[in-house]
């Protein structure tokens, strides 16, 4: 992917979670916390868990998300399926 398109996606990751902050903390199910421990390992463990930094953190990595945590972020409702189809349309899978 070319720079261009590269930042264009992250400029509209951006705009599209910044919409999306939450002032109260976000439920973090028991399905989440297994789904996601590597991501939030790897991406995001300086935010407290239910934090909405941690929600902005999963959002802006939301391409490096296995379809696990995607799964189970949606069913929890930290995202929705529309959002998650979004983003795949502008990353182009």
């Amino acid at each position: 992917m070319s720079y261009c398109v590269s930042l264009l996606v992250a400029f509209a990751l951006v705009l599209g979670f910044a919409g999306t902050v939450r002032a109260e903390s976000v439920t973090v199910t028991k399905a989440v916390q297994d789904a996601c421990a590597w991501e939030y390992d790897k991406f995001c463990n300086q935010y407290g868990l239910g934090s909405a930094l941690l929600d902005m953190c999963f959002k802006q990595n939301a391409r490096n998300m296995t379809k696990a945590c995607v799964e189970a972020l949606v069913a929890a409702g930290d995202v929705s399926q529309e959002y998650v189809d979004q983003q795949k349309k502008l990353l182009g899978r």
